[in-house]
């Protein structure tokens, strides 16, 4: 499944004496998926488009932090 939120192990040394961390996350913006913006792209009303701070649809990405999309996995 495609998703905008990606994951990274941080690198423990042998002999690091600190408990390991846990894996990081970080969002990417949908925009660096898409090469070149395509001829009519279905858009928001304008009201709309500025409460989700884009007029393309394709480029709206609700962030949620991520301890919400845990809660959000447990709920289901």
């Amino acid at each position: 499944m495609f998703t905008t939120r990606k994951t990274y192990q941080p690198y423990r040394s042998p002999f690091d004496p600190c408990p390991p961390l846990t894996p990081k996350t970080y969002v990417t913006a949908p925009n660096l998926y898409i090469g070149f913006q395509p001829p009519r792209l279905p858009q928001y009303a304008p009201y709309e488009a500025l409460r989700k701070g884009t007029t393309w649809k394709i480029f709206y990405d609700p962030y949620c932090g991520p301890y919400e999309q845990m809660k959000r996995n447990e709920r289901t």
